[in-house]
């Protein structure tokens, strides 16, 4: 069976960023004009007042700092809470492709690489701007790449379910070489008026290049992919063609990002820790012997608890690199931002763990070994 490797992967990054503290600014004047403004149903008890945020508190619940984002002014506007994407003509490249692609072209750079040596590019990513045409298509067009594309949704879980799927095509021979994109536009999908909640996304965009073994020197060896799902509707999003019938609220708060945040605390973080223990015991290892785990970046305290359960000990920022507190979750990219950031200084032989969890509930994981 062909070998595969990860050649290289891809960045990029939005060049406005949202301390908390600018964020709490924001949101705090947004909940006095509210309360303000429903001062009679709230003396009545017919509505239950807002309540403020704080940096203390984002930084407390989440390990979050600050989060990149496309469009700073609109998340800002306390009459808005949302960001300002102007729309483009069809015959213009769409926002969500153009930040692919920039993250496209850095892998294909790092790897040596340009359009003509890919056969195949995956959009996998938990927030795509349109049914059809599929996204992976106009990335794949705008890269010049021949081939095929196809988009793939599994959430937060997307790019490893993305490179299961990439990995599977080169060992089948149907591609030498595919190109997995994750660009996430969160901030167009998060409820920035609800406390509980709109301090988590930022936006991103990541590409990870899969391809033959014997195409080059270098990379990481992929030395096995796992995924799993377990239905649950405790991070669930309901935006969709449903919005548009007439007994709906197309502005109305299920149709963004919601979750039941303890739930899934409590429910997804043994399943990860299980997942990847049992995934490396069918490979022949112990989390022990993994020198690095680049974790989906969530939730801080989540993926301290998870490494706690691999290696019955607190890991370090060296063993579990967090990038969460300067970009958020940035939903399936966040596993491969800290993958990027933090990998070359890992000698030949050192064995990896990439892992993302997330709505469904999915859980994927790629094990990996520098060559």
């Amino acid at each position: 069976m062909t070998d595969v490797v990860i050649r290289a992967t891809g960045l990029f990054t939005p060049s406005q960023s949202i301390s908390n503290e600018e964020l709490v600014a924001a949101f705090n004047t947004y909940v006095a004009k509210y309360n303000a403004a429903h001062a009679a149903e709230i003396a009545a008890g017919e509505l239950t007042a807002l309540t403020e945020s704080s940096a203390e508190f984002i930084e407390k619940a989440s390990g979050i700092k600050q989060r990149f984002v496309l469009d700073k002014s609109g998340v800002l506007d306390p009459t808005r809470m949302y960001p300002r994407f102007a729309p483009r003509p069809d015959d213009a490249l769409s926002l969500e492709a153009e930040i692919g692609v920039a993250a496209a072209r850095d892998a294909l750079a790092r790897a040596g690489r340009d359009a003509a040596d890919v056969d195949a590019v995956i959009c996998a990513a938990s927030n795509m701007q349109r049914p059809y045409p599929a996204m992976a298509v106009e990335i794949q067009h705008a890269l010049g790449i021949k081939g095929f594309a196809f988009d793939m949704n599994v959430a937060c879980s997307s790019a490893t379910f993305g490179i299961e799927q990439a990995a599977n095509a080169v060992r089948s021979g149907s591609a030498r070489s595919v190109l997995v994109v994750n660009p996430e536009i969160c901030s167009a999908h998060l409820e920035w008026r609800d406390r509980d909640c709109h301090f988590i996304f930022g936006d991103v965009a990541t590409a990870i290049l899969v391809e033959r073994a014997d195409m080059g020197e270098g990379g990481w060896a992929i030395l096995g992919t796992k995924l799993a799902t377990s239905f649950s509707n405790n991070i669930r999003n309901n935006a969709g063609f449903l919005n548009r019938c007439e007994d709906t609220d197309p502005n109305g708060r299920d149709k963004l990002f919601r979750q039941e945040g303890r739930k899934v605390f409590k429910e997804v973080s043994p399943m990860a820790a299980e997942h990847i223990s049992t995934h490396l015991s069918a490979l022949g290892h112990t989390p022990a012997g993994v020198r690095r785990f680049w974790l989906h970046q969530a939730n801080l305290s989540m993926n301290q608890l998870i490494a706690r359960r691999l290696l019955e000990r607190d890991a370090t920022f060296d063993e579990a690199p967090v990038i969460l507190d300067q970009y958020a979750n940035t939903a399936s990219a966040g596993s491969i931002i800290a993958f990027h950031l933090h990998h070359e200084d890992l000698a030949q032989g050192d064995l990896g763990v990439i892992c993302s969890f997330g709505a469904g509930y999915s859980i994927g994981s790629v094990v990996i070994q520098r060559r």
